[in-house]
């Protein structure tokens, strides 16, 4: 799986293990329900800032290698 695509599934299991919805989420985090479903599904091109936004809202952390 690409890294994008693993990024995706782990915020899915995230979101899912905090009982939120993509709309909880997405207003949580200050971005669209969409941004979010691109995000899980690893599709479209979200700017990063919305993808660490989403990540801090779950207490993830976004690490560049």
């Amino acid at each position: 799986m690409s890294d994008v695509g693993d990024l995706g599934k782990r915020i899915r299991s995230a979101r899912k293990a905090a009982h939120l919805t993509q709309q909880d989420l997405s207003d949580l985090a200050g971005v669209s329900e969409r941004t979010v479903r691109a995000i899980e599904t690893g599709t479209g091109n979200p700017a990063l800032a919305a993808v660490a936004a989403v990540v801090k809202v779950l207490g993830l952390r976004l690490v560049a290698e």
